[in-house]
């Protein structure tokens, strides 16, 4: 074999390892930015849930409230007093 020919076939080896590197970088750094997508997919979803119970707890407390200024024996009955 010549020096010519090895040398292309290192080449071609070469560009071969440099093209899986670059395809291995890129889908791990894909991966990260999926993986933080999710993070603050899920942060953001728990955090409406939360938002959602207060509201719904406030909600309670306002009806209660207002159950009381109409009739204040039935509030007294429904909480077992």
């Amino acid at each position: 074999m010549s020096f010519f020919v090895v040398t292309t076939r290192l080449m071609r080896l070469g560009f071969r390892l440099v093209f899986v590197a670059f395809y291995f970088t890129s889908v791990m750094l894909f991966a990260a930015s999926l993986r933080n997508a999710n993070d603050r997919i899920f942060y953001k979803i728990c955090a409406a849930r939360v938002y959602q119970s207060r509201l719904k707890q406030q909600l309670a407390g306002k009806q209660l409230r207002l159950e009381n200024m109409i009739n204040p024996a039935s509030v007294s009955q429904q909480v077992g007093h």
